[in-house]
């Protein structure tokens, strides 16, 4: 693992422990965080963040909430959609994929009808408020000693953007530290583009921990 993506995660590690609370965002009411990294690393992230974890529960004893966005999407296309209907989706989009050599263009006939199932207050955003929601019931008044990650993000992709996510759940997250886990690519000061595939996203709110962060 390079010395700027270790950077990064010894950033964070050493925002959340910060004597006076978790400092991951200047607003206290804004605990949201963004750590981005190339898709192709997908499973360098995954090992780094449970070492993160691990850590925090074992040595400070802290409560860990780990927001699995993939596991998000099939839970509501098994609830809210028929198997006739997904069966349908399935197939119109191996008919189209053998149709065209562009792999992108069956995710984009897809678009449409997922996104409506996926896209606002009612779709994922909501699931993922519900979890936070119940978390921060079974474990009151320890804003200050939990983290919650939301990962697996590029099963989403290209169906919902993350500031739409993040702007439904501005204000749910009971202040808890919250770190979003993004593929994609971070382009200064505050540019995003997911799966380093779509026009960048240039009007995030959260900190972002770049692999070029430097360990303070």
């Amino acid at each position: 693992m390079s010395s700027g993506f270790k950077n990064a995660f010894a950033a964070l590690k050493q925002d959340l422990l910060a004597p006076e609370g978790p400092r991951i965002s200047t607003m206290r009411n804004y605990r949201f965080a963004i750590l981005p990294y190339p898709p192709e690393r997908e499973f360098e992230v995954r090992r780094q963040a449970r070492q993160l974890s691990d850590d925090l529960k074992v040595k400070h004893g802290w409560e860990i909430l780990d927001v699995d966005l993939h596991a998000c999407l099939m839970q509501r296309l098994r609830t809210r959609l028929r198997e006739d209907e997904r069966k349908s989706l399935v197939d119109s989009e191996h008919r189209f994929a053998a149709r065209n050599n562009d792999p992108l263009r069956p995710l984009d006939r897809l678009r449409g009808p997922l996104s409506r199932l996926l896209e606002g207050e009612q779709g994922l955003a909501g699931d993922v408020i519900r979890q936070i929601g119940e978390f921060a019931e079974r474990h009151p008044d320890r804003q200050d000693s939990t983290l919650i990650w939301i990962r697996r993000l590029g099963a989403l992709y290209p169906f919902v953007r993350t500031s739409s996510l993040l702007r439904h759940l501005d204000g749910k997250t009971f202040q808890m530290p919250v770190v979003l886990l993004y593929p994609g690519e971070h382009i200064p000061p505050t540019g995003l583009s997911f799966m380093k595939e779509l026009e960048p996203d240039r009007d995030y709110r959260p900190r972002i921990y770049s692999m070029l962060t430097e360990s303070r």
